[in-house]
């Protein structure tokens, strides 16, 4: 009986294109980011768009402009 080793070919998970990016991070409660990330639920934005959380934003990412409108608009230390 004779054994044979099969090499597996290479392969990449990594088939990031442009469209992968968001055009825009959007203001969601605190509370339930880390709920989405781990659970898979979605969250509801401050401009009303509703999606899971998949990404984290960079210092600098672009922010929706609704959301930032009506994050400007809240009261401080408001929830």
């Amino acid at each position: 009986m004779s054994t044979q080793i099969q090499e597996r070919p290479d392969t990449t998970t990594d088939e990031r294109t442009d469209d992968d990016a968001p055009k825009f991070f959007h203001y969601v409660k605190k509370n339930k980011i880390a709920e989405s990330a781990v659970m898979g639920t979605h969250v509801v934005a401050l401009c009303g768009e509703v999606f899971p959380v998949t990404k984290s934003p960079k210092p600098g990412s672009p922010v929706c402009p609704e959301c930032k409108k009506v994050y400007d608009g809240l009261r401080p230390g408001g929830d």
